[in-house]
């Protein structure tokens, strides 16, 4: 099977020699019985991938309270329901990465998980969060459908092992600092652990200071590495630490983004979403607002037609 270079040719090449393959122009080609694997993850009922729908993962930045989850969950469970599309419920129990030591940070482990688990259970949708030691990896594993590797902590080894170990499928949040490719790494520390139900998430790469800069070609470049990638649009257009003790952004550029990253194949979108995104305790610069989810998510499912076989 040939792997197209994608305008990447010297990445491509010094990859495909390094992993079997040999170099050709304009692509590299197996030199032994080996192809680029298409993993499937597993979630719940959701299976997400190639030539599978796309899938949502969205939810207020932090838990503020639980109300606010279950009115976000609900009603996001709402809409997606009514335009096909699986939903995963996410919110913070601990945003440990806040610009200042006085920013609120959510509830912490032990009630966030209780909030998440009541979200589960009245719902019917799958949660996810993320985790920032591996002593938190267990505890989360026996509430979360998902557990998330936060961008910043994306080359801790011990941190990736210790949830991988869990059995429950990983997103990993690509670095600001990281190149796509790079994410074979962490990747790899999952996979040596046995877990290879892994989503990578694309969200914005540092250019210069305060500023984020978004490289669609990250979207197939990390579907070459085998797994479902997810384009993050609210964190991607973050400026951080831009408002001084606090990240700024543009929440009105997501929905561009958004749409882009499906023109660009990704195989599901991560919101952040709020009722009242200026009133939130975390990134309240960038939450999409609540009411403005259903007309985004059913633009992006016509690019998502348009482009299939015959659309």
């Amino acid at each position: 099977m040939a792997v197209r270079c994608s305008g990447q040719q010297g990445f491509f090449v010094a990859w495909g020699e390094a992993n079997g393959y040999k170099s050709v122009p304009g692509r590299i080609v197996p030199t032994k019985d080996q192809t680029m694997p298409n993993c499937v993850v597993t979630v719940g009922d959701t299976r997400i991938g190639q030539g599978h729908p796309l899938v949502l993962v969205a939810g207020p930045c932090v838990i503020e309270s639980e109300a606010l989850c279950l009115e976000v969950a609900g009603r996001l469970r709402e809409i997606t329901a009514a335009l096909g599309i699986p939903y995963i419920f996410k919110a913070s129990y601990d945003k440990a990465n806040r610009s200042s030591v006085s920013s609120f940070r959510g509830p912490g482990l032990e009630r966030g998980l209780e909030t998440l688990s009541r979200v589960k259970a009245e719902t019917g949708v799958a949660v996810l969060s993320d985790i920032h030691t591996p002593g938190e990896a267990e505890p989360a594993a026996s509430v979360l459908d998902v557990l998330q590797i936060p961008a910043f902590l994306c080359r801790q080894t011990d941190l990736i092992q210790a949830a991988a170990r869990t059995g429950k499928p990983l997103n990993i949040k690509k670095g600001q600092f990281m190149a796509p490719w790079d994410m074979r790494l962490a990747v790899e520390k999952a996979e040596a652990v046995g877990n290879d139900q892994v989503i990578l998430t694309e969200r914005g790469t540092s250019f210069g200071y305060n500023n984020l800069v978004s490289d669609l070609r990250a979207i197939p470049l990390m579907q070459q590495l085998g797994c479902p990638v997810l384009f993050d649009a609210t964190h991607s257009v973050m400026l951080p630490g831009g408002a001084g003790d606090r990240s700024g952004g543009d929440r009105t550029l997501a929905p561009v983004l958004a749409r882009a990253a499906v023109a660009a194949g990704c195989d599901g979108v991560f919101l952040e979403v709020h009722p009242e995104p200026e009133k939130g305790l975390s990134d309240s610069a960038t939450m999409l607002p609540l009411a403005e989810a259903r007309p985004l998510l059913e633009s992006l499912l016509r690019i998502r037609e348009a482009l299939a076989p015959g659309g």
